[in-house]
């Protein structure tokens, strides 16, 4: 069993984190080119070559979908590619019934367990993902993910007050076959109450002034589970472990609008922020009173450091999106009408 457990278990060394600051510090220098406006680092040399000091991160290839038949197979449902380099299932919760001030939450809006899969230069392949949980699936999902080598990087809140109480964990794994990761990671959504996929519907319409949203915001959202989301991401590279994420892996900044009626709509979302960005944010919010839930990391060793804040807030759209776009202008993120990894 031990031999097993050792064949199968892909433990990338940890890279240094003065050598990953080093690196990226210089990365603009080895390119030739000056860093974006307000970035914290540099996108890596193509091909992860070798930093002055040695170092070096692996980079995320494109994939296709037909790359990921197996863990499709092994998830027991198919997901998609984003950005031509993430494979991406999202898990609804629809079996949750989940109320919050009086905001029957869809799952759509606050109630989506998914997960990413990205295959790197060195032939290795990363998961991370976010899983929904009831308090009462929290504690025997975790012991299912502990027993199947899947890390929790993060535990904590999306929403202020609920019915059922519901917890968000961020999980984690490194490996070389792909369909391994879908296996184990199938084991602990097994220990929820996550109900099977369902056929493909096309998008639901959405009773919001959606021109509206997009110019307060400056971005194009999409209609998407019921609700209307809008995605931004990082500017910088952001390496984990030595390894580079791609573009909005775990460092998306993700705004949810569902329809309450007569313009009105529940939103929810979080930001994606490095240090000196936070209070910025935080101030931004309450200034446009949005109800701050959650301050904290995603990850263990991402560099630059990300933090994120979870937020809530019932009012009419437009002005709602208003209200979040001195927040985005203060941070170093770029729109994108994709989801989020």
């Amino acid at each position: 069993m031990s031999g097993n457990r050792q064949r199968d278990t892909y433990t990338r060394p940890a890279t240094p984190r003065r050598r990953l600051l080093t690196a990226a510090a210089l990365a603009p220098v080895l390119a030739g080119v000056g860093a974006g406006a307000g970035a914290t680092t540099a996108r890596a040399a193509p091909g992860g070559k070798a930093g002055a000091d040695g170092g070096r991160s692996t980079e995320p290839v494109p994939t296709t979908l037909a790359d990921w038949r197996g863990v499709a197979k092994a998830l027991g449902r198919p997901g998609d590619l984003l950005r031509g380099v993430m494979y991406h299932t999202p898990f609804p919760r629809g079996d949750l019934h989940v109320v919050s001030y009086g905001v029957t939450v869809s799952p759509g809006l606050a109630l989506g367990s998914h997960v990413s899969f990205v295959r790197y230069d060195d032939g290795s392949v990363m998961l991370m993902g976010d899983l929904v949980l009831t308090e009462r699936e929290l504690q025997r999902t975790t012991d299912a993910l502990q027993k199947h080598r899947i890390e929790q990087t993060a535990l904590h809140k999306h929403l202020l007050a609920q019915t059922p109480d519901v917890w968000w964990t961020h999980v984690h794994a490194h490996g070389h076959d792909p369909v391994d990761l879908a296996r184990r990671l199938r084991a602990a959504l097994d220990c929820t109450g996550t109900p099977p996929a369902e056929p493909p519907a096309p998008p639901q319409p959405v009773d919001l002034d959606t021109a509206g949203i997009d110019a307060a915001l400056g971005a194009k959202g999409r209609r998407i589970a019921g609700v209307y989301n809008c995605v931004f991401i990082r500017r910088e590279t952001i390496v984990d472990n030595g390894m580079v994420l791609p573009p909005g892996l775990g460092s998306t900044t993700a705004f949810n609008f569902q329809p309450l009626g007569d313009g009105r709509a529940a939103l929810n979302g979080d930001f994606a922020m490095v240090a000196g960005e936070v209070q910025h944010v935080l101030k931004a919010l309450r200034r446009g009173k949005i109800s701050i839930v959650e301050l904290h990391n995603h990850g263990l060793t991402d560099e630059p450091r990300l933090f994120f804040t979870h937020f809530w807030a019932v009012d009419d759209a437009v002005k709602l999106a208003r209200a979040l776009r001195p927040a985005v202008d203060a941070t170093n993120v770029t729109a994108t009408g994709e989801g989020a990894g």
